[in-house]
């Protein structure tokens, strides 16, 4: 495996990934776990992307003029995808016009202990990249400071977490930086 170009052909995706294929992230972001020291089982893995591109060659990011140019993202977890270090993986997107703006995919940094927290956890990083994104449109005025971002999230625990100020005995140990996204919530910057 030593010459086989396993991690130039890895950035090559993450790059693809970046500015216009987000459909690539989940697989890009496993291969790329093993670009040190890869295997022929995660080469053969990498040809099979490879054929996927081939085969969605047309498909990209496309905007379209639209009645619904409201700025709104999804949010969601996977609660221990990671079997090895069962960490949870966080996601969002937003969409803007039909189109989208900005996305990630990201493990999370510490481990979740239940599927709310980790919902929790991705919607703090949604809500600070709405913030980031509200701020740009209102900057270019394409949106009023006074208007909230709608956020979608499929888990009540933690939208009841966001919106409720109390503390309760199974979420004392939750850092208080994910308590961001309550903050938010509260002042009407986002609506869940």
């Amino acid at each position: 495996m030593a010459n086989v170009p396993f991690r130039n052909a890895v950035g090559c995706l993450m790059y693809l990934m970046v500015g216009t294929r987000p459909d690539l992230a989940a697989a890009v972001g496993v291969l790329s776990q093993f670009s040190a020291d890869p295997c022929p089982t995660h080469w053969q893995a990498l040809k099979r992307v490879l054929r996927y591109i081939q085969g969605t060659r047309e498909y990209g990011i496309e905007y379209q003029a639209t009645n619904n140019d409201k700025l709104h993202g999804y949010s969601d977890a996977d609660w221990a995808g990671d079997v090895e270090a069962r960490r949870s993986t966080s996601g969002y997107t937003f969409i803007l016009n039909n189109g989208y703006v900005s996305w990630r995919s990201k493990k999370q940094s510490t481990v979740a202990l239940s599927s709310t927290e980790a919902e929790y956890m991705a919607l703090t990083e949604a809500a600070q990249e709405a913030i980031w994104l509200k701020a740009l449109l209102c900057e270019l005025d394409e949106m009023r400071s006074d208007e909230a971002v709608k956020i979608y999230e499929d888990n009540q625990g933690s939208i009841a977490l966001a919106k409720n100020p109390e503390f309760h005995k199974r979420t004392k140990h939750i850092d208080i930086r994910y308590h961001f996204v309550r903050e938010k919530v509260a002042e009407g910057t986002l609506v869940l």
